[in-house]
C-alpha cells in the first residue's frame, strides 16, 4: 500500500483542530490528530512543508520505519510541534493498517485488557455551591471518578474554572478545560500560591464530606508550585484520599519530585508537557510519579507512548492519558485503542466535545456507565466530513497566562 496523497486539514467548529489525512494507492485512508492547543498552524506548517513531501510513496505498512525516519532524519529532536506531526503520521498509518487488516486498532496492539476504560470528567466552580452542582451532574452523565477544580477567594479567574471565562464564539457551550480563547491576545489570568494552598484543602474536605469515600477524586496543581509547596499540598491532601495530584510543579524540574515524594504519599500523575519517553526517564526509573500523563497526540503517536507505556509497566506505574477537549475525536479514538490493549492502564480523562465537533468527526467509540469502549469498526473508527470540515475555518486563539499580584508572569 502506497501513500499517494497527504492532506493537512484545519477546521474549528467548537475550536481549532489540526488533522493529517493519508490515502493509498487503492484507496484507503487514514487520518491523525496533530492539534496542538494555541499553536495549531505550527503543526500545520511542519506537516504541510516538510512531512508530507516525504510521505508520498511510502508504503503505508511500514510504520515503525516511518516513525524512526520522521524521528531521526530531522536531526532537530523532539519537541512538542515535532511529536504532535509525527503522532499524526503514526495514527493515520494504524488506521490504515487496520482497515487494511479489517480490525479495531486495539486487536492489532494485541487484543482487549479489559472490558471498558474508566474515564474521568472535569467538575469545577467558583464557589463550594456551584462546584456541588458540577459534580452531582458529572455523576448524572455516568462518571464515576471526577476531577475538582476550584476557584480561589480573592482571584478572578484561574485555570480550570468554567465559570471564569466566558466564551462569546462558543454557543454557551461550558469547558471546564479552557480551549484556547479566540482573540487576538491571550487573556492575562491572576493567581497567589498562599491563597491556593489554604483554600484547597477545605475544599475537599467539603467535598469529601457531601459525596462520601468511595468516589474517586483527581486535582491538577497545573505546574504552579514549587517542590515545597508541591509537597505541602500533598501532604494536606493526604486526609483526603485523592486517586491523583497532578502537575504539582512545572514539569522541567524532574529533580522536584524526589522533594514531593518524601514529604507526601498522595500518588502523583505528570507528563501532559512531555513529549518522549527521554522525558520519562529518570522519573520512571526512580518511581518518582504513579501515573503517565502524556496524550497519544503530542507523544509520537501510538507506537511511542505504547513504548512510554511499556516502560512505566516495570515500576507498576500505570496510564492516565491526556484527554481533554484539546485533543480531537481521533487523538482520543487513538488513546481508547491503546488504552484498551495495555495491561497498565489507570485511568483516561474524558471530556465531551461540543455538537459541532461531533458533527465533523464521526466516531464509533462509545460511553457506558461511566467507560468508554473505542468500539469495533476496522481502524480508529473516526471518520473525518471534509465537507463539514470546511465550514469551519481557523480561528485566532490563545491559551491564557497568568500574573502574580506584583504583576510577574507566573506559570499558569
Amino acid at each position: 500500500m502506497i501513500i499517494d496523497r497527504a492532506e493537512v486539514i484545519v477546521t474549528s467548529p467548537d475550536r481549532n483542530f489540526t488533522t493529517l489525512k493519508l490515502t493509498t494507492d487503492d484507496g484507503l485512508t487514514g487520518i491523525g490528530d496533530a492539534t496542538l492547543n494555541g499553536r495549531e498552524l505550527a503543526v500545520v506548517s511542519y506537516l504541510a512543508d516538510h512531512v508530507v513531501p516525504l510521505l508520498l510513496g511510502r508504503d503505508a505498512h511500514r510504520i515503525e520505519d516511518t516513525w524512526q525516519f520522521l524521528y531521526r532524519s530531522a536531526y532537530w529532536r523532539r519537541g512538542p510541534v515535532t511529536m504532535a506531526a509525527i503522532a499524526a503520521v503514526d495514527m493515520a498509518l494504524w488506521d490504515i493498517k487496520g482497515k487494511a487488516a479489517g480490525m479495531p486498532v486495539y486487536q492489532l496492539l494485541g487484543g482487549a485488557s479489559r472490558n471498558g476504560l474508566l474515564a474521568y470528567g472535569h467538575a469545577s466552580g467558583k464557589d463550594t455551591e456551584e462546584l456541588f452542582d458540577s459534580v452531582r451532574s458529572h455523576q448524572e452523565q455516568g462518571y464515576r471518578a471526577i476531577r475538582v477544580q476550584t476557584g480561589v477567594p480573592g482571584l478572578k479567574s484561574i485555570y480550570g474554572i468554567a465559570s471564569n471565562a466566558t466564551y462569546e464564539a462558543m454557543d454557551g457551550v461550558r469547558y471546564d478545560h479552557e480551549p484556547a480563547q479566540r482573540g487576538a491576545l491571550p487573556n492575562e489570568e491572576d493567581w497567589d500560591t498562599r491563597s491556593y494552598l489554604r483554600h484547597v484543602p477545605t475544599v475537599f474536605e467539603a467535598v469529601r464530606s457531601e459525596f462520601g469515600p468511595e468516589l474517586p477524586l483527581l486535582h491538577d496543581a497545573h505546574h504552579r508550585l514549587t517542590p515545597i509547596q508541591a509537597a505541602q499540598l500533598g501532604k494536606s491532601l493526604e486526609p483526603y484520599d485523592l486517586f491523583w495530584l497532578e502537575d504539582v510543579t512545572p514539569a522541567e524540574n524532574q529533580e522536584a519530585l524526589r522533594l514531593v515524594r518524601q514529604h507526601t504519599t498522595t500518588p502523583l500523575a505528570i507528563g501532559e508537557i512531555f513529549n518522549t519517553v527521554w522525558d520519562y526517564q529518570q522519573i520512571i526509573r526512580e518511581q518518582l510519579i504513579d501515573y503517565v500523563r502524556s496524550a497519544v497526540t503530542h507523544t509520537g503517536g501510538i507506537s511511542h507512548l505504547k513504548k512510554v507505556l511499556d516502560y512505566a509497566a516495570q515500576y507498576q506505574i500505570k496510564s492516565g492519558m491526556h484527554g481533554p477537549t484539546d485533543i480531537s475525536p481521533v487523538g482520543m479514538a487513538a488513546a481508547l485503542h491503546l488504552g484498551l490493549a495495555i495491561h497498565n492502564f489507570g485511568i483516561q480523562e474524558y471530556m465531551k466535545h461540543g455538537a459541532k465537533t461531533d458533527q465533523v468527526f464521526r466516531q464509533s467509540f462509545t460511553w457506558t456507565d461511566g467507560y468508554l469502549h473505542p468500539g469495533d469498526l476496522p481502524g480508529l473508527g473516526v471518520e473525518l466530513d471534509v465537507d463539514e470540515a470546511g465550514k469551519y475555518p481557523y480561528v485566532q486563539a490563545y491559551l491564557p497566562f497568568n500574573r502574580l499580584h506584583d504583576g510577574t508572569v507566573h506559570d499558569w
